[in-house]
Order: C-alpha cells, then structure tokens, then sequence
C-alpha cells in the first residue's frame, strides 16, 4: 500500500469517526424522535463506511462482509423506526 493511499485511508477513518461522534451527540440531545431517527440512520451509515475503510486498511474481507450486515439491519431497522413514527405500529 502507497504512503498516500495509507495517509487518505487514515484521514477517512478520522472522518468517520467524527462524524459518528456528532452523530451520538444528536441521538442523545436530539429534540424531537425524527431527529434522533435520522441520527441513528447516519450513525449506521456511518459505522458501514468504518467497516470499509477498515477492510481497506487491513485487507481483509471480512470487514466487507460486516459492511454488508450492517447496511442490511441499519436499512430495516430505518424503515421500522420510520414506520412506528408515522402510524404507531409496525407490523400491519
């Protein structure tokens, strides 16, 4: 791996990891249930992209396995979530 390809890959898990840490803070203090919904949506998009990076650095194809997990239960616990926010129930 190229010292710049390295030095990039680095600058992008900082990335991540700063955004997910903005991400907990307005799951935490977010106002209203649709701000913490979205929150919690980036914070799993967030977490996917930290798994990407990861098998980036390391490699290893496990960490894109664990991408593909994540992105699966973050989209449908985003649709449930959404769902009981809009009618109060989720299962019809």
């Amino acid at each position: 791996m190229t010292a710049l390809l390295s030095l990039a890959i680095d600058i992008t898990l900082l990335s991540v990891i700063l955004a997910m840490l903005l991400c907990m803070i307005r799951l935490l203090l977010g106002p209203t249930a649709q701000d913490r919904v979205l929150a919690l949506d980036t914070l799993w998009m967030c977490a996917m992209l930290l798994a990407l990076a990861l098998g980036l650095r390391f490699a290893s194809i496990i960490y894109f396995e664990a991408a593909m997990l994540i992105a699966l239960t973050g989209f449908v616990s985003t649709v449930a979530l959404t769902k009981f926010l809009m009618r109060g129930e989720v299962i019809e």
